[in-house]
């Protein structure tokens, strides 16, 4: 008899979501975490703590970051105050080229990087569902928006997103709370970008941190310090969410600190029958064993595990029946199109912090039929007034010096482009069996690149960017059109995608492995295409979905 109904492994974005779904339809299920406990308000040891209480002042040990974090502390969020949310580069190396190096970017404890994500939540359209059939690049997605919208809807109830309606078919709206406000910058491109290109929008992001409260959770408090964990609950994670809920049912099971080493395989029934799992602290094996199991480790993790889950009837992977999984990682392809100086706007300020962009939805290539230029590209920015770290780079000394770095700096203007990363079956992920990691496990190999069509998107998105930027006469401090490493977007996606034909994918339009129907991938290496909008709203609304499945299909016998 299974010890379990359901086991999760992970518990990110998609693993709490997971939990929360099949505990709430009855089943019995354990979650898996391969790193610590974390507890929600008291696990966030430096939410509150002072940049003055800290041996570097928030910038924290550069010796350290170098020697430990020297992948991690390239990205956003990481600092002084929140780096023990991340992996010690050092503890958990992994491969990558030296002429392509992908920056993995990971935090492994409970919430996963459900702690430290962006927190933007967009729905794909039926332009991106469709966009691998329209020009052949990677294989049909077997679903439509049809089939995720009811899903979306869902999950930004429950998560709270706030956000405006904008009535975009490209970018369809969904359950907001009401959206954060422009500032007057912001306000003022968008009336120069709107007035002179009618076709393109300037809008507020939407955001998963909440602009009414909601049971257990306080609204946003305008801290912007998100990534050290937020014991008001105001944003979305797993502590703070899908956790307490699956726990309210009484039929989670939490084991934090083991890491699953590979999911169970019975070849006379073709199903799984369970995990066997590391404890990272005494370095113990057991087994756990379900009916059912969702692989929600993370797209580059849950590829591993299926790699490293090799039997018999599948020597080359769990479900691997034709060379597939591994294959057509993506990232989305990032750069600064433009930072920039906007004059005119000294006398205006903002209160607090603001923890969300403004945006700007694709518009290039709607119709998909481009050939030159294939996808498309969505924009993300941020403005702010530079504050008192400005004095880093400017000369001076004495009381001058430091009464000039009491009022509030220029208006900075960070422009981004994200463009959508063409399917590729060379961007894959192996194991490296000859090395391992600090659990012993076979470390993980990654290799990418973007290709022609990425840099040609990010071109023309530099191009467009400083004409934006010019209806406000910014003065441009710094342009590319050349993506960053791969990995630096942090959404990496595919590896186990959904497809039609067991020979071109992995898992079918429910999120099943194909040849092991009870097991369910529903996290990004579930991806086919990436379009280019942030992609966690996606990968929880088809794990919600995912989960109804697979409670109906047990409780018919199916499964």
């Amino acid at each position: 008899m299974p010890m379990f109904d359901a086991i999760v492994i992970g518990s990110g974005i998609t693993g709490g979501w997971a939990a929360k779904e099949l505990t709430e339809r009855g089943l019995k299920v354990m979650m898996i975490e391969r790193g610590p406990m974390i507890e929600h308000g008291a696990g966030y040891t430096t939410e509150t703590t002072a940049p003055w209480d800290l041996p570097y002042r928030g910038f924290g040990d550069p010796r350290l970051f170098a020697r430990d974090y020297a992948v991690q502390s390239k990205g956003m969020g990481f600092d002084e105050w929140t780096y023990r949310h991340f992996v010690s580069d050092a503890q958990h190396p992994y491969q990558t080229t030296t002429a392509d190096p992908f920056q993995w970017r990971r935090g492994y404890q409970l919430g996963g990087k459900s702690l430290l994500w962006g927190r933007q939540c967009y729905r794909m359209s039926d332009l991106d569902f469709a966009a691998n059939a329209a020009d052949g690049h990677g294989v049909d997605w077997p679903i439509r928006y049809a089939d995720l919208a009811p899903w979306y809807d869902h999950v930004e109830e429950f998560i709270g997103v706030s956000g405006s309606r904008d009535g975009l078919p490209q970018l369809p709206d969904g359950v907001y709370q009401p959206p954060m406000a422009l500032n007057p910058v912001e306000q003022a491109i968008k009336a120069g970008v709107e007035t002179r290109w009618p076709d393109r929008r300037v809008t507020i992001g939407r955001t998963s941190n909440l602009t009414e409260p909601k049971p257990g959770r306080a609204k946003c408090q305008y801290r912007n310090i998100c990534a050290r964990g937020c014991s008001f609950g105001a944003y979305f994670s797993t502590q703070s969410s899908t956790l307490p809920a699956a726990q309210a049912t009484g039929r989670l099971t939490l084991k934090t600190d083991a890491v699953v080493e590979r999911i169970l395989h019975d070849p006379m029934t073709g199903r799984a029958t369970g995990v066997e799992i590391l404890d990272t602290n005494t370095h113990t094996r057991s087994r756990v064993t379900a009916r059912t199991i969702f692989t929600c480790a993370g797209t580059i993790n849950s590829v591993g595990v299926l790699l490293r889950s090799t039997s018999e009837t599948f020597p080359h992977g769990l479900g691997n029946t034709h060379d597939v999984l591994g294959r057509y990682l993506m990232d989305h392809a990032l750069t600064a199109s433009v930072i920039a100086e906007i004059p005119g706007f000294e006398r205006h300020t903002y209160f607090g912090n603001r923890p969300a962009p403004f945006i700007i939805p694709r518009y290039y290539n709607l119709a998909n039929r481009e050939a030159e230029v294939l996808r498309g590209y969505s924009f993300q920015a941020i403005t702010y007034r530079r504050g008192w770290p400005q004095g880093i780079n400017r000369e001076g000394v004495g009381k001058t010096y430091k009464e000039g770095l009491h009022a509030p700096g220029p208006w900075i203007l960070f422009l981004g482009a994200f463009a959508e990363t063409l399917p590729d079956a060379a961007n894959r992920i192996t194991l490296a069996n000859d090395a391992v990691d600090a659990d012993g496990l076979p470390q993980m190999r990654i290799a990418f690149r973007y290709g022609a069509n990425e840099r040609a998107l990010l071109a023309r998105a530099q191009g467009e960017a400083q004409a934006m930027v010019g209806q406000v006469n910014a003065k441009i401090l710094s342009t590319s059109g050349e993506p960053g490493p791969g990995g630096s977007a942090v959404h990496e996606m595919g590896g186990a995608h959904m497809g039609h034909d067991p020979a071109t994918s992995i898992v079918n339009r429910n999120n099943q492995i194909h040849a092991v129907p009870n097991v369910f991938v529903t996290d990004g290496a579930a991806m086919t295409s990436s379009a280019c909008q942030n992609p966690s709203l996606t990968y929880m609304a088809m794990t919600a979905r995912a989960a109804a499945f697979a409670v109906e299909q047990m409780r018919t016998g199916l499964l």
